[in-house]
């Protein structure tokens, strides 16, 4: 055998394929990663602004009119609004003019990330020293102590989605990607469902209680973790089962390279690029992320957009999933993988391993 004959056996056309799948899902995560953080800018970030009499309406007007319009401001009557709406995270910063002194307050919420906060600060100092003004900063909502820059919660919720579909991947590796029928659809949800439950409360033991790099309910936590392990795996089975093996490279596509980027952890969402920052909120890791520090710094407000949209995600993948193993068990085709043999089980050559959902006896299983 020559060796070009070697390589054709030891790399097939579907190997081939496979691999330049892979170097596309690499170029794609480059792409996605640098492009969304490598320049950070503000846009239409929601600001407060509380000062006296006609003041306020004029101080807004000059701060919608900044160059490249990094805020969008809004007149608010009192600081005690401007803090409940903070804390609803309606807005992202308050300032609160001083009109009896030369001192303004700008309030802020460090637990939202310290990058938007960063930026947020940079602005407005700017503008105070040009009105020679002093500012004074309030966290309404500062990060733990062991929150780095308010990124556990992103890195908490990237976890929760690696194991999702990594639980989903080994599902589809030992048994065949696509289930043969609706009974082995829906045992794999179940193993799904128990793995994000244990998933999702391990997740936030170790961020809460045991690196204190949390605060918040752990109970809150925990359902937001069993929720986004659900979600992502649920979702990840349903690609499998349409595409096969290479719906974990399409799950990967959606969830890393696109979610992660535009979840608004390392760089929050009003700092991204316009499309980052629209397919953000409709992604598992984007939702999972708000919520997480909504959980832990907001009173757990404003969740609730957040959970639906993880919601349908683990819904839909379940229907999915289910839809198309009763459409693949009334045609009885599989997807020629080969499930393992029962040890000590000889296998008569030239016979085939029965792949998942092929029936081995009387009872199916």
């Amino acid at each position: 055998m020559t060796f070009l004959d070697e390589v054709k056996t030891a790399v097939t056309p579907r190997a081939a394929l496979l691999i330049v799948g892979v170097l596309g899902l690499q170029l794609l995560f480059i792409a996605s990663y640098v492009g969304a953080l490598h320049s950070p800018k503000p846009t239409d970030v929601k600001i407060g602004v509380v000062a006296p009499g006609q003041l306020a309406g004029q101080l807004a007007a000059d701060l919608e009119q900044l160059p490249g319009k990094p805020l969008s401001p809004r007149t608010l009557p009192d600081e005690g609004t401007a803090r409940h709406q903070m804390l609803n995270r309606d807005i992202d910063a308050a300032l609160i003019v001083d009109a009896q002194g030369t001192t303004d307050t700008l309030l802020i919420a460090s637990g939202q990330g310290s990058t938007e906060t960063g930026v947020l600060v940079n602005i407005f100092d700017q503008i105070e020293q040009q009105q020679r003004r002093g500012l004074r900063l309030d966290d309404v909502a500062p990060a733990s102590p062991h929150d780095a820059h308010g990124l556990s919660s992103f890195y908490l919720v990237v976890g929760w989605c690696v194991g999702g579909y990594l639980c989903a991947g080994a599902l589809a590796i030992s048994a065949g990607a696509r289930p043969a029928n609706r009974a082995r659809a829906t045992i794999r949800l179940l193993v799904m469902a128990g793995y994000a439950i244990v998933g999702g409360l391990l997740g936030a033991v170790i961020a809460g209680p045991i690196l204190s790099a949390l605060p918040g309910s752990l109970f809150g936590l925990w359902g937001l973790g069993a929720l986004t392990v659900f979600a992502v795996g649920a979702a990840t089975l349903a690609l499998q089962s349409v595409f096969g093996i290479v719906g974990i490279g399409v799950a990967i596509l959606l969830i890393v390279i696109a979610g992660n980027p535009s979840a608004g952890g390392a760089v929050p969402i009003s700092l991204l690029p316009d499309f980052w920052r629209s397919i953000g909120p409709a992604l598992p890791p984007g939702s999972a992320t708000w919520v997480a520090r909504s959980i832990a710094y907001f009173h757990g407000n404003a969740v609730a957009v957040r959970l639906i949209v993880l919601s349908a995600w683990a819904v839909g993948g379940t229907l999915l999933l289910l839809l198309m193993s009763s459409l693949r068990g009334r045609g009885g085709k599989d997807d020629g993988s080969e499930a393992a043999t029962t040890p000590g089980t000889p296998h008569t050559p030239g016979t085939p391993h029965a792949p998942d959902g092929a029936d081995a006896g009387p009872s199916g299983a």
